[in-house]
């Protein structure tokens, strides 16, 4: 069964869809009224699963006619895709912020699921089992490589 966060991610991002306008502005209270949750929970979903490197750029204003802006950050191409995530990709590499770059590569159609399974796998804490920050440095390493040589195919399409 899926948890509150993920049906709440889940309807945010069919009405992003269904507007058609690559954004949405919603009300926190709102959508917390219509799942029967906290608005702090709202935040929640908001702040971890709508981030720059899963491809989403959040606003908000506060205030009585308060609101959260979600936009949809579409790349021009897979290449450009490709090249911000090695730009974005810092010497140390939470696994957090790794997972969502994958997430984001499977999101455009860049790597199959299958794809990503593999590549979550090697870089994950348990298979990098050396102490903070080498273990973020090698997450960053491994990524960047990777970024790299999906980079270097898509020149060639």
């Amino acid at each position: 069964m899926r948890n509150v966060s993920d049906i709440i991610e889940n309807y945010l991002k069919r009405i992003l869809e269904a507007e058609g306008q690559g954004h949405v502005e919603i009300k926190r209270s709102e959508i917390a009224d219509k799942f029967k949750c906290v608005p702090s929970q709202i935040n929640y979903v908001i702040n971890t699963r709508f981030t720059e490197e899963r491809g989403y750029m959040v606003e908000s204003k506060r205030g009585g006619g308060g609101y959260i802006r979600i936009v949809r950050v579409q790349p021009h191409s897979q290449f450009d895709l490709i090249q911000a995530m090695i730009e974005q990709t810092t010497d140390q590499l939470t696994q957090t912020r790794a997972e969502d770059f994958i997430y984001r590569l499977i999101d455009e159609a860049v790597m199959t699921k299958r794809e990503a399974k593999m590549v979550l796998a090697a870089i994950n804490r348990t298979t990098l089992n050396v102490p903070l920050p080498l273990r973020d440095e090698l997450r960053a390493r491994i990524l960047r490589a990777i970024l790299m040589t999906i980079k270097y195919e898509k020149e060639g399409d």
